[in-house]
């Protein structure tokens, strides 16, 4: 037997056990007013896709309930230390994918920022954030000037102090703390970022996610003569002499940047949960842009798919 299918491609088929041809190209190639039942091989997310009920999903998805969701998941910054001490490094940073199941709910954990530490203590680590079993770690706090000069490490590692060595930064998650310097200013060293090293004083930039949003900014350190920039991204300014510094922004994972006497806090951490077509799960704060609906969670709750 044989059967010829006239596609748009113009393609024909003429043997019952080949292939039949649908349409291809990128999610900005879908047809502008899509009815029911129309089906596409999506070139941008490497899968077939079935218009169902107001938004494209993909083929496999369309039987078990099953959906394919992108995460951002930002550990909490790394507390900041005092004196002549380092910057807290950034939550790790993570962009992830993976699946869910319609009507199964998933458990968001956002990491708190960690505490700032003093002269004598060093800045505390963040907390971790987590979804759907990946796992942002906190950021590594910064080293004290006099009491643990070296930076903790962390997602992105904290900066040292003046005679201390910056902390390490997670696999993947992120960049070291830098080493301090008391030869040039009393430098203490910046925390580490999703996308750059602490440098002496500053700290290390983080990463734009799809949002537009930068995250995982590290804090910077404290030194004798001006204040430290704090890494794009949330990251706190570090003081000048005790004067000056700031707090990682919340809900950036941004460290806290060190000053004399007590540092500053971390930020804390966020998880951001987002999939194409119009919303199907619930919890967070929900919005759409660009074809996208997005979940936002500030503090921990529940994604139910």
């Amino acid at each position: 037997m044989t059967v010829t299918i006239n596609g748009t491609t113009g393609v024909n088929q003429s043997d019952v056990t080949g292939a039949t041809v649908v349409p291809v190209g990128t999610t900005a190639q879908r047809p502008a007013s899509p009815t029911n039942g129309m089906m596409r091989f999506n070139t941008t997310n490497a899968e077939y896709e079935v218009y169902d009920s107001g938004s494209w999903r993909a083929l496999t998805d369309q039987t078990a309930g099953v959906y394919t969701v992108n995460a951002l998941i930002v550990g909490g910054g790394g507390g900041g230390a005092g004196d002549w001490s380092g910057g807290g490094g950034a939550g790790g940073y993570l962009d992830s994918s993976s699946s869910v199941t319609a009507g199964i709910a998933y458990t968001v954990t956002v990491g708190a920022g960690g505490a700032a530490g003093n002269s004598t203590t060093i800045g505390g680590n963040g907390g971790n954030s987590v979804f759907n079993s990946s796992t942002a770690v906190g950021g590594g706090g910064g080293g004290a000037d006099s009491g643990g000069d070296t930076g903790a490490s962390g997602g992105s590692g904290g900066g040292g102090a003046i005679d201390g060595s910056g902390g390490a930064g997670t696999s993947g998650q992120g960049f070291a703390g830098a080493a301090g310097n008391r030869n040039n200013s009393l430098q203490g060293g910046g925390g580490g970022g999703a996308s750059q090293t602490g440098q002496v004083q500053a700290g290390g930039n983080g990463l734009q996610w799809a949002n537009g949003t930068y995250y995982a900014g590290g804090g910077g350190g404290c030194r004798n003569g001006s204040t430290a920039a704090g890494g794009l991204g949330g990251g706190g300014t570090g003081a000048n002499a005790g004067s000056g510094g700031s707090a990682g922004t919340a809900n950036t994972g941004g460290g806290g940047g060190a000053q004399n006497g007590t540092g500053f806090a971390g930020g804390s951490g966020i998880v951001i949960i987002r999939y194409a077509g119009s919303q199907r799960g619930t919890g967070g704060t929900v919005t759409s842009s660009g074809g996208y609906t997005y979940h936002s969670f500030t503090s921990s709750g529940t994604y139910t798919a």
